[in-house]
């Protein structure tokens, strides 16, 4: 089946570049192009189109209100085009929580390693599963009948990541477990996106730092373009490595599962959400198999169901949950309280 996908931006160069490196894939076939949220509107209505590729910053009306009228009145999938400056990776979270598929970067001269992934983020999109806009998370307050056990948590996510690690985190009370997190996302967003958890959750959420040490009510987000590890016995400390991308990727979640094994072991607890590929999938199968709890995102609740499928299908999911109930799930089993329970 043909994808058809509108091109918007106020750029002709960018336009054209975007559309020359579509029409060369025959699974896809630009139907359109627009420079400005109006003409889109109308190209929307007439076209019809399956995928968007949408700018972030046009005249008239900036793409993130043009995306939010978008979701609300005509849900589409739309992959946001942003620069790699903090302002666009602020800018970029926002489209993201709002509900775009994903974000590259636009090419800074010649070709890029995320604008390389232009046509299997359509690909995918044109796949996925259909959002309209994100209700607002309520943060979860304290809870004083959990006191976290000696678990450690670690969650993988890629390709509609942000709202589901929102959705996850925001229930999660003030004092949780130590946390690690590998999410896929360019290098300039992951401290806008730390900030951003931190602003929406009871924990406190940050960029791990080399050396740190895991504390209780501290979760750690892995920076963009280095592999994010635990390491120590008893007292456990984030490691931070620029070694190579693994999966295609840095940080990967299969590196950082393999970790939280051997230091951890069966006293943690993986995650895997929704996301384009299988990265993740191998490392959370080895902590299954050392005793470790293991959750998979369900399909119906993934925006793309690749990393979770994987994991599910090789063995590696001992429970496969939505998205709503996987926060729940998380503080359920690492209360110091319900495994007395278990154990009695």
């Amino acid at each position: 089946m043909t994808i058809r996908v509108l091109v918007v931006d106020d750029s002709a160069t960018m336009r054209g570049l975007i559309t020359a490196r579509l029409r060369a894939d025959p699974m896809i076939e630009v139907v359109g192009q627009a420079s400005d949220p109006h003409d889109a509107r109308q190209a929307i209505k007439k076209l019809n189109p399956d995928v968007i590729t949408l700018d972030i910053e046009m005249p008239n009306m900036d793409g993130i209100e043009f995306l939010d009228k978008i979701m609300r009145l005509r849900p589409t999938p739309v992959i946001m085009i942003s620069t790699l400056t903090q302002r666009g990776a602020d800018v970029s979270l926002k489209a993201l929580e709002i509900g775009a598929f994903d974000c590259i970067a636009k090419p800074t001269g010649g070709s890029s390693d995320d604008f390389d992934t232009l046509v299997e983020k359509v690909k995918a999109a044109a796949n996925s599963r259909r959002r309209s806009r994100r209700q607002d998370t309520v943060r979860r307050g304290a809870d004083a009948s959990f006191m976290p056990d000696d678990r450690i948590i670690a969650i993988g996510a890629s390709t509609g990541g942000v709202e589901a690690l929102i959705a996850i985190l925001s229930q999660f009370p003030p004092n949780c477990p130590p946390t690690v997190i590998s999410q896929h996302m360019p290098a300039t967003f992951t401290r806008s996106f730390a900030s951003r958890l931190n602003n929406l959750c009871a924990a406190s959420v940050s960029e791990a730092t080399e050396g740190a040490p895991m504390e209780a009510g501290r979760i750690y987000l892995a920076p963009g373009d280095f592999h994010l590890e635990v390491s120590g016995a008893g007292t456990y400390r984030c490691r931070l490595s620029d070694g190579p991308k693994v999966n295609g990727h840095r940080p990967s979640v299969d590196v950082m599962f393999r970790s939280v094994l051997r230091a951890v072991g069966s006293r943690s607890i993986g995650v895997i959400l929704t996301g384009m590929g299988r990265d993740g999938a191998e490392g959370l199968l080895a902590l299954r198999q050392a005793g470790a709890e293991t959750i998979g995102q369900d399909e119906q609740s993934s925006v793309v169901y690749g990393m979770p499928r994987v994991a599910y299908e090789i063995g590696a999911v001992s429970k496969q949950l939505s998205l709503e109930r996987i926060g729940e799930a998380l503080v359920r089993l690492a209360n110091v309280h319900q495994t007395s329970m278990q154990r009695a």
